[in-house]
């Protein structure tokens, strides 16, 4: 539904032209962000190495060639390669060491499994992620050891931003941000224009705002229609010894033509022109006698009434030129981009208008090229509409332009097949790979690796306390006896059934005259209920719900459990089975897991929860994401949803803020990561009468294997402290990823789990966090 628009106006009647300035007043801010970025780089403080707390891989899966992308620029960074395009690496040159454990032979099935037994990582690593099932080199894969590619096998996405072609690759319109904000029909001026709400999200210059006390209003308070005219944006800043200031506008109206272009010299003392993003030197400003005032004076009288301005990162011009305008296009949110990002003006204009701007042999930004083309960008959005955008797939196309883009095909195909080793060789380092020596790979023999063979893990052990510090870059490999492929099936059917019945609960009883529709209603306050059937096998009736997740079914339990419902005191319990038996330990340590620490559940969300909740965000301090699922058939969201926190601390307070009685939602800490919601839902629905029974293994030997050192459940808890012990002693700052591979063979294919962190990692110096919101396939926006 389109949220209600905050202006007058009536739509563009059929036929009608949009009104444009007469050309007798003809004469981006994407720097900006360039420039914040490297004020704040020119900050004496201390700096860590530190990874998002967010990822943003589909479904949570992060394929081999994506983790090789994290490995290569945590090696040299984005002066040589993109960042990865699916996590964030902050401060990559603060980096001390990498370290790679890999647990040969291990799933995300016997994590969860055996789950309480790997208590070191549960606990100290906040990311995780699913693998796809290992191919037949595993390490080769994630090193980029596989073969070089010729240009005709280059995705499709890379063919795009070669070329910045309009690529026909398949994707889902609907899933596209742009679709989902405007549809796919063409829209007017008017729903482009960004809301009050929007533009205080964003941080635009307001009316009435306590940091917008000396801003001038433009006046511009006429009734705005989809013919009001559009003009083009942007202005230049220096620093002053009070900050940021003006030195630079241009204003261009709807013909293209320049209304207005001045240099402006500010109030206080300049410490820094910026020169290499302004263009503005001193000898250029010398002479100029242009203050801000006079284009403040000079704007009102240029502005119609009802004029709409047109910028990229609109925000920032506005509080240079210290104004207040109430009708804005910002074209850097228009062009809605995945998991909160914006796209760059110069990607933009090549992907979109098919020209270069900011020119790397130009001395600064030219502020009217910049300008003019904002204003082209708007009128090609309002001109081809929303869908003929997103068939562009802009994603892909800027995937592989963000940071430092080859300048040619051939430096394309060469990044697209440097490995990680050559990334260590032209440094001048070596890595370091400990394996057993059964376990041959393509890595062991590979130039500028030095491979350490030994004979058991035990021995692979020991030599890592040795040989680790002494190397940058290390790969360590424990290899464990795979299960038999009927252990391997018998422990996927059991993984499903535990979690089905953990997510189920029994109440009762009941009166025989109660209120079946109200305990419905009560029970599917809770939480998404998959099922929920009347138990009359009693000799008073009960309710058996089986809810979607985990969260609403002990939400039932910890509120209603010995509570008076319909005149009766109901208990509110899981079945019990050989299953569930450790079930309420099991709740206590997912609740403890590092990546649920900061995150709560919360349901009987409405379709406007999102909205409020940004209006009155200054409550909920620390707010990094927003989870809506979605109902995949309906493509509607559902009554829940999972909102992500700094710290616990910050998690907790917004917990008693929302359950409170201004919100009078339900709530509590959440238990599932994000991978493990996605994982559950790919599995077949498992479901077996409710009762005590114990399922005995497929034979004796394999009971026996239980005792064997090496089998997963022993080997989880076993090697989990060893690795731990390891852990502890890296040094700070050390990069650390926990492989669990996966299996694959012709009895079927397991995926697998990575878990990561950077050793001392500093949360709490996090700057310019943003907020963004995401279904659960993590599509995303951004909201600060």
């Amino acid at each position: 539904m389109e949220p209600e628009r905050e202006r007058s106006g009536s739509t563009l009647k059929k036929g009608r032209k949009r009104r444009r300035i007469p050309s007798k007043l003809v004469g981006a801010a994407e720097a900006m962000r360039s420039r914040w970025d490297f004020e704040e780089r020119q900050q004496p403080v201390a700096k860590k190495a530190r990874l998002s707390t967010i990822l943003f891989a589909e479904n949570c899966e992060v394929t081999h060639g994506q983790l090789c992308e994290l490995l290569k620029y945590a090696v040299l960074g984005k002066s040589s390669f993109p960042k990865p395009s699916w996590c964030q690496l902050f401060h990559q040159n603060h980096l001390k060491n990498v370290v790679v454990f890999i647990l040969q032979g291990l799933s995300q099935l016997h994590f969860y499994k055996f789950y309480l037994e790997f208590g070191f990582l549960r606990k100290a690593f906040k990311h995780k992620f699913r693998l796809p099932p290992p191919s037949s080199d595993f390490l080769a894969d994630i090193i980029g050891l596989q073969k070089k590619q010729i240009i005709g096998n280059l995705p499709k996405a890379m063919e795009g931003s070669l070329h910045f072609a309009s690529s026909k690759i398949s994707i889902n319109l609907q899933k596209d941000p742009l679709i989902q904000k405007y549809g796919s029909k063409k829209v007017g001026l008017t729903r482009c224009l960004l809301t009050k709400e929007e533009m205080k999200t964003y941080h635009f210059p307001l009316q009435g705002f306590p940091d917008c006390e000396n801003f001038v209003p433009t006046k511009c308070n006429g009734s705005v229609t989809d013919n009001s005219p559009l003009f083009g944006l942007d202005c230049e800043m220096c620093l002053t010894c009070k900050g940021r200031e003006l030195t630079r506008i241009s204003l261009v109206a709807e013909g293209g033509g320049c209304v207005m272009d001045e240099l402006v010299k500010p109030d206080n003392k300049i410490v820094d022109y910026l020169t290499s993003f302004s263009g503005i030197t001193k000898k250029i400003l010398k002479p100029v006698t242009t203050k801000l005032k006079d284009v403040q004076r000079q704007l009102k009288i240029l502005l119609p009434p009802d004029a709409v301005l047109v910028g990229h990162s609109l925000d920032l011009d506005l509080r240079a030129l210290k104004m207040i305008h109430p009708y804005v296009i910002d074209t850097s949110l228009l062009y809605v981009r995945e998991q909160g990002r914006r796209f760059k003006l110069k990607f933009l204009a090549k992907a979109i208008l098919g020209k270069d701007i900011q020119c790397p042999d130009r001395l600064g930004h030219d502020a009217t090229e910049d300008a003019r083309t904002t204003l082209e960008l708007a009128r090609y959005f309002l001109k081809y509409g929303p869908k003929k955008i997103a068939e562009l797939n802009l994603e892909a196309l800027a995937c592989h332009q963000e940071s430092q883009e080859p300048r040619n095909t051939a430096e394309v195909v060469q990044q697209l097949n440097t490995s990680v080793l050559e990334c260590l060789d032209s440094v001048g380092q070596k890595l370091l790979f400990l394996t057993r020596e059964a376990d041959a790979s393509a890595l062991s023999s590979s130039k500028n690796c030095q491979t350490i063979k030994c004979l058991s893990n035990k021995e692979v052990l020991e030599q890592a306390r040795v040989e680790i510090p002494l190397f940058p870059f290390s790969i360590v490999q424990f290899s464990f006896e795979p299960f038999s492929p009927n252990l391997t099936e018998e422990m996927n059917k059991r993984i499903k059934i535990k979690w089905t019945e953990m997510s189920t609960v029994y109440a009762g009883p009941f009166n025989k005259n109660c209120n079946l529709k109200a305990l419905k209603r009560l029970f599917k306050s809770f939480g998404p209920v998959r099922s929920m059937t009347l138990v009359l096998e009693t000799h008073q009736p009960h309710l058996c719900i089986q809810y979607e997740v985990l969260e609403a079914a002990q939400l039932a339990i910890e509120s209603l459990d010995g509570v008076l419902v319909e005149g009766s005191c109901i208990k509110v319990q899981r079945p019990v089975t050989e299953l569930t038996l450790d079930c309420d330990t099991l709740v206590n340590e997912l609740e403890q897991d590092s990546e649920n620490r900061g995150t709560i559940y919360l349901s009987g969300v409405s379709e406007t929860f999102k909205e409020h909740l940004l209006q009155q965000c200054s409550l909920f301090l620390g707010l990094e994401a927003m989870i809506l699922p979605k109902d995949l058939k309906s493509g509607k969201h559902k009554r829940y949803c999972f909102l992500r926190f700094k710290t616990f601390g910050s998690a907790q307070r917004a917990l008693n803020i929302l359950t409170g009685k201004d919100w009078k939602l339900k709530g509590r800490h959440a238990l599932t990561p994000r991978h493990l919601h996605a994982w559950l839902r790919g599995l077949p629905h498992e479901s077996r009468l409710p009762g005590v029974r114990v399922i005995p293994p497929p034979s004796e030997q394999e009971a026996l294997q239980m005792l064997k050192v090496d089998h997963p459940k022993i080997a989880a808890w076993h090697w989990g402290r060893k690795i731990g012990k390891l852990y502890h002693n890296l040094c700070s700052g050390t990069l650390c990823l926990i492989l669990l591979p996966g299996t694959k063979s012709t009895h079927g294919s397991l995926s697998g789990l990575g878990l990561m962190g950077i050793k001392d990692e500093e949360e709490s110096t996090t700057p310019n966090m943003c907020l963004w919101t995401a279904d659960l396939s993590c599509k995303a926006l951004r909201t600060s």
